[in-house]
């Protein structure tokens, strides 16, 4: 790794850091930085107000910011290099939809169905279970049809197709859902990351680290993914391995994500993109890791943005990632007149 690479390193984890404590101090309450620092080395259970709400609530929300939008950006790169194609993203194998539908099944089948589901509805983790089971299924599709099938564009065809399928089925179950559970699943596709406890984020970062464990074994298969497959046959890999961990990587990132924080837009498309603009590597040991800092990092910058500081209101998550970073790929593309992939 170049000098230039390490200093880039550098900056962006000591802005990551900045921004993290920046995060936990901003809010509907002003929280200066000793006071965090307290609350970090305060071995007493009897808590302040202030310090309640950072061990809480605000630390909480910044670590989930963080495994979010590093998540949702490693799986985005995973995709768009393995269809070379740069509109992927974690959505395209359909695993976003399939959680999407889990939790549309809980929430609109309670209004239609009542009893069972109605009950189901109460538990806390019941959101984050049919989340995942769908997004488990529709995972267990795209493996069975990705070991039948020799075509990786195929397989990125058959993962849209399952998205439409899914979106269909959520369209008839909105249909006849009523106004309240409907209501429900709207806001529960705004996406939130404030609504995790400890035991929910020490489960949640358990599948995180499965997943990013498999995005680093499949550095180099990546590399040579960029030669185009028929070059990188004849180099001796695996595709079919290859692809299965690529495959296996982005859905327990992304289906993990939608689980516990909704569908979050924009960031797994275009994080990406951004890395690649300003480093201007294709290589994925420097990306991967470079990836992860800058999605932590817009993520937190959005998720400051959205709390409104000194405010009680709380904008949607999925708008302001949007509207702050779709400007700003496009800034950045038409700076540099070229897309590096």
């Amino acid at each position: 790794m170049s000098k230039n690479y390490k200093y880039n390193f550098i900056i962006l984890s000591i802005i990551l850091v900045i921004l993290f404590f920046a995060n936990v101090s901003l809010g509907s309450i002003s929280i200066p930085f000793k006071s965090i620092l307290n609350s970090f080395f305060s071995n007493s259970d009897d808590y302040t107000r202030q310090e309640y709400i950072i061990q809480n609530y605000r630390l909480p929300k910044a670590i989930t910011a963080i495994l979010v939008g590093s998540g949702l950006g490693i799986s985005g790169l995973l995709m768009q290099t393995l269809f070379r194609n740069p509109l992927a993203g974690p959505f395209v194998l359909g695993i976003t939809s399939g959680a999407s539908l889990g939790v549309a099944l809980l929430i609109m089948g309670s209004s239609i169905f009542g009893g069972f589901f109605a009950t189901l509805l109460i538990s806390k983790w019941s959101l984050v279970i049919a989340a995942s089971l769908g997004s488990f299924l529709v995972l267990l599709t795209v493996l069975i049809v990705s070991s039948k099938v020799r075509d990786t564009m195929a397989i990125l065809i058959i993962g849209l197709m399952f998205g439409s399928i899914t979106a269909a089925i959520v369209s008839v179950l909105s249909f006849f859902s009523s106004a309240e559970g409907l209501q429900q699943y709207v806001f529960w596709g705004f996406g939130s990351l404030g609504d995790l406890q400890w035991t929910e984020i020490k489960v949640f970062i358990i599948i995180y680290a499965i997943g990013i464990l498999f995005s680093i074994a499949s550095i180099k298969a990546l590399n040579t993914l960029l030669l185009g497959e028929n070059y990188a046959k004849s180099l001796g890999l695996n595709l079919k391995q290859s692809r299965l961990i690529i495959i296996i990587a982005t859905s327990l990132l992304a289906g993990t994500i939608t689980a516990f924080a909704g569908p979050i837009a924009f960031i797994g498309l275009a994080i990406p993109h951004i890395t690649r603009q300003l480093f201007n590597t294709t290589n994925h040991k420097i990306l991967l890791p470079a990836v992860f800092l800058f999605g932590a990092i817009v993520m937190l910058i959005c998720d400051s943005i959205a709390q409104l500081p000194s405010s009680d209101y709380f904008l949607p998550i999925n708008a302001i990632t949007s509207l702050i970073g779709a400007p700003v790929v496009i800034w950045l593309l038409v700076r540099k007149r070229k897309m590096v992939f």
